[in-house]
This record gives C-alpha cells, sequence and structure tokens, in this order.
C-alpha cells in the first residue's frame, strides 16, 4: 500500500478501521428508508393510493433488509473472533453497548421481514390462495400491520441513532464522545435513506421522476438537510467550546489533511452545496429528467458515506 494512504488509514491510535464506518453507513440507510418509507406509507393511504404500487416502498423492501444484513455481515467479519458472534445472543451483558446494537438489529430484522409481508399483503396472497395455511398467517400479519408499523418505527430510530452511540464505546476520543453525534447520524441516516430509496425507485421500478411519492419525499429532504447542517455545527461548535483536547480535536479533523479534505470536499461540497447549486441554476426541463435526480440521490449518498469515514477515522486521531 501506499505510504501515504496507509498513514490515512492506519495510526497508532487507531482502534476500529474502514469496515466499521461501512457497517454505520448501511445501518443508517436501512433505518433511514424505513423511515421514508413509512412517511410516503402514511401519504399514500391519505391520498387514497395503494400503497404496494409505490416505487419508493418496493424500494424500501429492497434496501432495508440488505443493507442492514449486509452492514451485520462487514461488522461480524471484522470481529477479532467472528465465529463466536453467536455468543453476544446467549451471554447477555447489558453494560455493552454493542450487545444492545445485536439486540436492536435482531429484533428489526425480524420486525422488518413481517411488516413488508403486511405491505405487500395482496399479491403475496397470489401464494397465500394455495397455500391455506400461509393465507391465514398472512391475514394475521395484515392485521397486526398497524402496531407492526409502530414498533419498526421506534426499532429505526434506535438504530440509526445507536450508530452513533457505537461510536461512543471508544473511551477518550473527545470526538467520538459527543452527545450530538447519535442524533447527527439518525438524521443523516433518514437523508441517506430518502436518496437511496428515490434512486433505486427510478433505477428498479421505473418510478417517473415527477411521480407524487419522489415530489413527497423531496419535501422531506429539505428540511433533514437543514436539520443536518445546523447539527454538524453544533457538533464542532461544541467541541471548539469545550475547550483543550476537545478544540484540538475539532482542529484536526476540519484544518489537518487527508480527512479535513474529505469532510469538505465530500461531505461539505458534494453532498450538500453541490446538489443545491445545480438545483437552483439548472433549467427545470434538466432538474426534472430521471438521470439528473439520480446523480444528485448519489451525491447525497456520497457525502453521508464520506460522512461515517470522517467521523470515525478523525475521531481516532485525537486522545483525550
Amino acid at each position: 500500500m501506499n505510504s501515504s494512504i496507509n498513514a490515512v488509514l492506519n495510526f497508532d491510535t487507531m482502534v476500529w478501521p474502514w469496515p466499521i464506518a461501512i457497517y454505520l453507513f448501511l445501518a443508517g440507510v436501512s433505518a433511514g428508508a424505513v423511515m421514508v418509507a413509512v412517511a410516503v406509507k402514511r401519504y399514500r393511504e391519505y391520498k387514497g393510493l395503494v400503497v404496494a404500487d409505490s416505487g419508493i416502498i418496493k424500494s424500501m423492501a429492497l434496501i432495508a433488509p440488505l443493507a442492514v444484513i449486509l452492514g451485520l455481515g462487514i461488522l461480524i467479519i471484522d470481529l477479532t473472533k467472528p465465529l463466536e458472534f453467536w455468543k453476544m445472543m446467549i451471554y447477555w451483558n447489558p453494560t455493552s453497548v454493542m450487545f444492545w446494537g445485536v439486540m436492536v438489529l435482531s429484533v428489526y430484522i425480524v420486525v422488518l421481514f413481517l411488516y413488508m409481508a403486511a405491505l405487500f399483503h395482496q399479491p403475496l396472497m397470489l401464494f397465500g390462495r394455495r397455500l391455506p395455511w400461509l393465507g391465514k398467517g398472512l391475514d394475521l400479519i395484515k392485521a397486526q400491520e398497524g402496531k407492526m408499523q409502530s414498533v419498526l418505527l421506534i426499532l429505526a430510530v434506535a438504530l440509526g441513532a445507536y450508530t452513533g452511540f457505537l461510536l461512543s464505546a471508544l473511551k477518550g476520543f473527545p470526538l467520538l464522545n459527543n452527545p450530538v453525534l447519535p442524533v447527527l447520524f439518525l438524521v443523516s441516516g433518514v437523508s441517506s435513506g430518502a436518496a437511496a430509496t428515490i434512486l433505486f425507485s427510478l433505477l428498479c421500478f421505473k418510478e417517473s421522476a415527477h411521480s407524487q411519492d419522489i415530489h413527497f419525499v423531496h419535501t422531506i429532504e429539505k428540511p433533514v438537510l437543514a436539520t443536518e447542517i445546523f447539527l454538524l455545527i453544533a457538533f464542532f461548535l461544541g467541541l471548539v467550546f469545550a475547550g483543550g483536547a476537545s478544540a484540538e480535536a475539532a482542529r484536526v479533523a476540519l484544518m489537518g489533511d487527508f480527512w479535513s479534505m474529505v469532510f469538505w470536499v465530500l461531505v461539505v461540497f458534494c453532498g450538500m452545496v453541490l446538489p443545491w447549486v445545480l438545483q437552483w441554476t439548472l433549467p427545470p426541463r434538466l432538474t426534472g429528467h430521471a438521470g439528473f435526480v439520480a446523480a444528485l440521490c448519489l451525491l447525497s449518498l456520497t457525502g453521508v458515506f464520506a460522512l461515517r469515514h470522517f467521523i470515525l477515522y478523525a475521531g481516532q486521531m485525537t486522545v483525550a
């Protein structure tokens, strides 16, 4: 590996490497996609539209389980003893943040699949009519849809925030021991979930870029992005005003070399500034094109992906 690249990816104080950042990103996308899909579902119900026909809902059903399962797989592989991961399910340790993460993930995955069965009850009944036992099971699941939706929404919020709490397990790093971090990761997870569901609805399910659902998700994205920017400012101002090692951690993160460039170029410019500038300056005939919307989604996902890596690596560079 090139020595300069090795220097920014491997340093003396580093505890958790890049696979953890990917896990944090994928878990956030999954949780965010669920929250966005629930909002779209309520919107379609209000409009009297068929929920299962939505490209956003279909995208959530594809993205949410795959992202969280892939992320969990990456996390398990990165463990020192991955084959002993199952022990966390047997030997409970309520004082461990990792234990609570495993519990939330386990329940989240089960409820997610049950909720998807309720959402797509009508098409699944094609099989249920042939298999009476399956049909009865699907009817029972459908009857509990409202309760499952509430539970799943709570679990999605917990999972999104947990991605920030997980980093707090690294004691002695002022940038990571920040109370704003779980909220920041939760909000940026919603942003990535919105971008991912729009992108997949366009590419996989041929949703129109002018559809009501995509327009509705865009209305969610604007306040979410504004909140994310506010939280980022609060995150670093809190470190600066705390002084000492915290202020030094903020200085290293924002005014250092490689990782500060990742933040300013990929997180701020590509993930936040550029999409808005393009939307404001380009003519409607371009901004309404599916390819343009997909490009904006990719920019947003790039920004969130870079943010996870930036926080993880820059946060481990300064020790209290």
